[in-house]
């Protein structure tokens, strides 16, 4: 099977090399042409063409023989008045040439030119490869001189390439960019070479893996540098035989020291070659690779982690020289423009520097690693505007590695009486609290100070914006988590004082930057450092008060930042104060009794009221102040926190009266639900007050929200759920009790909310509300009648005939109220609603009534009845037609 595999592979080579022989005697025949090409006088007929005709331009001037150069310079001379004309003339023609069209290469020619060089080259490699196999499998040669031959036979294929570039190099003809002979014949040599190092190093044991990791180094390095010549495959081939060598060559005792030395040699010669041919490509793979080798052996403690220090140092430092535009020997930058590659390289640098000092558990080393590494970022942002956006990533992982410090973080053993065990030694969590403050306050200043003078350094606004941002965020996020890891959360008075300092420091910049002129993202930068203002102060009531008042804090911080919006009209503000009412909001959603169990059980003033009400002012505060910029969305999401907080407020203080401060209670009585209800389409009347004001879509829909929830817990709950018709529950009183809240009382309000949407929504919306306020109603009417018959539990009671009769008496009276008030207010409304009530009254006679009722109640009833209908009859025809019938008779009097 082999044999027939070498046959083939055999064919294919003479094939590619009749192929490649063909190609080269049509490059010499292509080249013979456009010598001859060149060497007739086609340009002098070229500019004869383009030449006018003076004699057809201008009559009377005898043609001349052709003048040579100089007689034509001498004419030109004597003749000044004519020569500007002509050459007027001339030069459009003259200057523009028309050149042919590219004609596309044939089948032939790419099978010629590039398919066979390609296969060529393949086949090469994959000779040198199958020769050694077929020596190792028919026992032809020792191993020796088979890594010999592989070796020879490399040296060959480079020695070819390396005369075919010379000798095309010193031809007329360029090579073919996309299938370049010498390129691909060196890359078969190194390929092969390469190879035959690693066969004598893992198939033969010819090497200790310390010389194999130099040699197949030095290959790598080899092909990089010959890609200086031959072009960028070559580059490609190496950096990946460069970076996959480490993993070829194994040991038992893995050696980190040599790994990062030999990778720190190869990203010295990555990123130069990057530098001199300007490759981004080179250099961004360099960076990926160079960041993946830094996980291995994270956890190896700490033998590993000064080697990995090391050659995280190293990566910044030659990414800093060699990659970073504008910096020491860096490609040249573009003034006030960001470049990817520039701050991906410090960015990756911080990313392995972070993974570090996470996997060590913040060990000193790593810790103070991680500090050299951001200051030098900062260092080289400072002077290479390019790498700005790693200021950003710089202050994002500084976050990090203390915000996970604090969290992992457990300080019970330095208040321990005994201290430290004896024999032990210092507590290395003292010791970490040192190294953390100090670097935490090496941070802040570095961020803070830089962040400030960084104002006014830049033609574009992006930069300083990302300074003035990382110096407001560092301090604040360092802050936090020093807070969280030494004060666990509680009350302290230090911290409280050190966020006011900070606070100062904020304030202090935001004056002397407003007093500047005006320099590109100096507005959003004052603004920033006017946030951080806010945002000190809040963490700082934060530090000192109770936990609860968090949420006040930053609900005060929202209202602070809307005021400073108004003050300096920049959009990124609203939208800070509309995410600081979002955080406020999911803070709340963690925990909605704000401070926990320490709620108290005091109805009304209780932290609810803090925690609820002050949030809301503040919101309906900072929604006033931004509505005078206009309406968009923070605006809408500000309202919508204020309403929420609002809701809650009322429906928060309505479960903790009712339940005993017990606010997560799983079930709701008739007092709750009625409350509730009241309160939903008490606040819907508002937000629709409020809506024909301002016409925000939020306040319209907010009181359709609530005005939905009032319907549902009234059909639910009220009729339902905490009906007392149904359920065993103690309405109180004879007239002031639960069914005056629960029923009468929603009846009226939602008569109200029907008024007060009239004219503003579609009439349906309108008359669906007042019909559930007549439901309502209905309801109180019966279960007040029920209440005086059986007091006040009669959820199983028998109804007897004097409390059917009386319910017919009642809903015929409450019918006609309904009528006297449609015809005093010229309601139509009222007059339908009593029509209503009257025909269920109707059908209460003759359905219930008349087989229920006995004796008296059964005469009396139906008198009633037809009494009240004769008077209603009588009301219509003398009352309302009569006075329909007379509006129209009385205009024409009017009129005459």
């Amino acid at each position: 099977m082999f044999d027939d595999f070498g046959f083939v592979t055999l064919v294919i080579a003479i094939v590619a090399f009749i192929f490649a022989r063909k190609a080269r005697n049509e490059v010499k025949i292509l080249r013979a042409r456009l010598d001859a090409y060149e060497a007739t006088p086609h340009m002098a007929a070229t500019t004869a063409a383009a030449t006018p005709d003076l004699t057809a331009t201008a009559p009377g001037i005898v043609t001349a023989p052709v003048l040579s150069d100089a007689s034509a310079e001498v004419t030109s001379e004597a003749a000044p008045s004519i020569q500007p004309d002509v050459s007027a003339q001339a030069a459009p023609e003259s200057t523009s040439p028309v050149e042919a069209p590219t004609a596309r290469p044939g089948f032939e020619e790419r099978i010629g030119t590039r398919w066979v060089v390609w296969v060529g080259g393949l086949t090469l490699a994959l000779g040198g490869f199958f020769m050694v196999r077929y020596s190792i499998e028919a026992g032809l040669l020792g191993p020796e001189v088979r890594v010999l031959l592989g070796g020879l036979f490399a040296l060959a294929l480079l020695a070819v390439g390396e005369f075919a570039r010379r000798k095309e190099s010193l031809s007329a003809i360029a090579p073919l960019p996309i299938a370049n002979i010498p390129a691909i014949l060196t890359a078969a040599g190194t390929a092969v070479a390469f190879a035959t190092v690693y066969a004598a190093y893992a198939l033969y044991n010819f090497l200790v893996p310390g010389t194999a990791f130099a040699l197949l180094g030095i290959v790598a390095m080899c092909t990089m540098a010959a890609a200086l010549l031959h072009g960028p495959a070559l580059a490609g081939l190496g950096i990946a035989a460069a970076f996959v060598t480490p993993v070829l060559v194994s040991s038992g005792k893995p050696d980190y020291w040599a790994l990062y030395i030999y990778l720190a040699i190869v990203m010295a010669a990555a990123f130069s070659l990057a530098r001199i041919r300007l490759w981004r490509w080179l250099a961004l793979t360099t960076i990926v690779f160079a960041t993946l080798w830094t996980l291995p052996g994270l956890d190896a403690g700490t033998p590993a982690l000064a080697p990995h220090t090391f050659h995280v140092l190293a990566g910044f430092l030659l990414a800093s020289l060699l990659v970073v535009c504008g910096f020491l020997y860096g490609p040249p930058a573009e003034e006030g423009r960001i470049e990817g590659i520039s701050s991906g390289a410090l960015s990756a640098s911080l990313l392995s520097a972070t993974l570090v000092v996470l996997s060590s558990f913040h060990a000193d080393m790593a810790m103070v690693t991680f500090a050299l590494i951001v200051a030098g970022t900062l260092f080289v942002a400072w002077y290479a505007q390019a790498a700005t956006a790693a200021v950003a990533v710089a202050a994002g992982f500084v976050a990090v590695v203390f915000l996970e410090w604090a969290i992992q973080g457990n300080l019970d053993m330095l208040v321990l009486p005994g201290g430290p065990l004896a024999g032990i030694g210092a507590s290395p969590v003292e010791s970490s609290v040192s190294l953390h403050l100090a670097s935490a306050a090496v941070f802040a200043l570095g961020f803070g100070v830089l962040g400030f003078l960084a104002q006014g350094r830049s033609v574009s606004a992006v930069i300083p914006v990302i300074w003035s941002g990382a110096a407001v965020f560092t301090p604040l996020a360092l802050l936090i988590a020093l807070y969280a890891r030494i004060a666990h959360l509680d009350r302290s008075i230090p911290f409280a004082i050190l966020a006011v300092i900070i606070g100062a420091a904020f304030a202090a910049a935001t004056e002397l930057l407003g007093k500047r002129e005006q320099r590109p993202g100096l507005a959003i930068s004052t603004a920033l450092f006017a946030t951080g203002t806010l945002g000190a102060l809040a963490l700082g009531l934060t530090f000192a008060l109770e936990k609860g008042w968090l949420t006040i804090a930053l609900s005060l911080m929202a209202l602070g930042t809307a005021w400073i919006s108004m003050q300096r009209p920049i959009p990124f503000l609203r939208w800070l104060a509309a995410i600081l009412a979002g955080i406020v909001v999911a803070r709340t959603g963690w925990e909605p009794r704000v401070v926990g169990n320490l709620v108290g059980t005091t109805p009304i003033f209780n932290w609810l009221l803090w925690g609820y009400g002050l949030p809301a002012a503040s919101f309906w505060a900072a929604s006033i102040l931004m509505r005078r910029r206009g309406d968009d969305a923070p605006l809408r999401m500000m309202e919508s926190a204020a309403i929420l907080f609002t809701v809650l407020l009322a429906f928060m203080e309505i479960r903790h009266f009712v339940n005993g401060g017990d606010v997560y209670r799983s079930s709701s009585n008739l007092t709750e639900v009625a409350l509730q209800v009241c309160v939903a389409l008490a606040m819907a009347i508002g937000l629709e007050r409020l809506w024909e004001r301002s016409r925000s879509i939020v306040h319209s829909v907010s009181a359709g929200l609530l005005t939905l929830f009032a319907g549902v817990a009234s059909l639910g709950g009220l009729l339902f759920l905490t009906n007392p018709a149904i359920w065993r529950i103690d309405v109180g009183g004879v007239i002031f009790n639960l069914l005056l809240l629960g029923y009468a009382l929603p009846a009226v309000l939602a008569l109200l909310l029907s008024y007060a949407v009239a004219g503003r929504r579609k009439p349906a919306y309108g008359n669906t509300i007042a019909g559930g306020a007549l439901v309502l109603a209905l309801a109180y009417v019966t279960l007040e009648i029920r209440r005086i018959y059986h007091g006040p539990i009669f959820y199983n009671a028998t109804t007897t005939d004097a409390e059917q009769y009386t319910l017919s008496i009642a809903w015929l009276g409450f019918g006609v109220i309904l009528l006297g008030l449609g015809v005093i207010f010229s309601s139509q409304r009222a007059r339908l609603a009593s029509a209503i009530v009257i025909a269920l009254t109707v059908l209460k006679a003759f359905l219930v009534d008349m087989s229920s009722l006995t004796g008296v109640y059964r005469a009396l009833s139906f008198m009633c009845l037809g009494l009240v209908l004769v008077a209603i009859g009588w009301l219509y025809q003398r009352i309302l037609f009569s006075r329909r019938a007379q509006s129209p008779a009385a205009a024409p009097a009017a009129e005459s």
